[in-house]
């Protein structure tokens, strides 16, 4: 009941990239200051992708999510959807600009739900696939003054695979670009008003070692502070 900082809930669930490693250890590094933060994960072995202690979301101050084509049930869903609706504000990283959208062809088991639209509503972006793995992508500025580039520095590279969204949903404002020799360049960090009219921060970055970078590591605690407006 004294505590005073915000709670900050990270819905964890990746196939890969091994955010229920990385995450908890930022955290710890460098948000329980100023954050009371909760992971909530789901295990990719459980037929109906069903995440622990999801009722955590429901007071949450803000939702960081790490998540790949999850169909929850129905109930758990709802939560999300009902924390996205009431305008609070989200964080994304690496998958969760496909988090809850099945591949193609793919249906929700029985009382399970997706949200094919949340790329688009909640994240602001347009995920089609990727670049091959283990290339180098190297990271400009696109909007060198923005405040969550503030103490960013500039060029940084990174071995997660280079995103294929573009277009990004013409509200999504880009802040970063991703270049890799041979392929068009792509956004890799952006802000967006989610269809709740909450902030969005969104980066597909989130490598292992992009956590070992201090370009990273500062992108995503800047995106954390503007998404919460301090």
């Amino acid at each position: 009941a004294k505590d005073h900082r915000k709670k900050l809930v990270m819905l964890i669930a990746g196939q890969s990239y091994e955010t229920e490693r990385t995450l908890p250890a930022f955290a710890a590094r460098f948000l329980t200051g100023d954050f009371r933060v909760v992971t909530v994960t789901g295990a990719m072995t459980n037929p109906q992708h069903r995440f622990d202690r999801i009722e955590e979301v429901s007071d949450a101050d803000l939702l960081l999510v790490s998540v790949w084509r999850r169909s929850p049930p129905k109930s758990q869903l709802d939560i999300i959807r009902r924390y996205v609706e009431s305008g609070r504000p989200l964080v994304g990283i690496c998958t969760a600009s496909h988090a809850f959208a099945l591949r193609k062809g793919v249906l929700p088991g029985e009382g399970q739900a997706d949200w094919p639209e949340w790329g688009a509503q909640v994240i602001g972006g347009n995920y089609t696939g990727h670049r091959p793995i283990g290339l180098i992508t190297t990271v400009t500025a696109s909007d060198p003054g923005h405040p969550i580039l503030e103490r960013v520095a500039l060029p940084f590279r990174s071995k997660m695979e280079l995103n294929q969204v573009s277009p990004i949903n013409p509200g999504a404002h880009s802040i970063l670009t991703g270049f890799l020799e041979g392929f068009p360049p792509e956004p890799v960090a952006w802000t967006f008003k989610h269809c709740g009219n909450g902030r969005t921060f969104f980066t597909p970055l989130g490598h292992p070692e992009d956590f070992d970078s201090p370009s990273f590591q500062r992108l995503l605690l800047n995106g954390i502070y503007w998404a919460v407006d301090q």
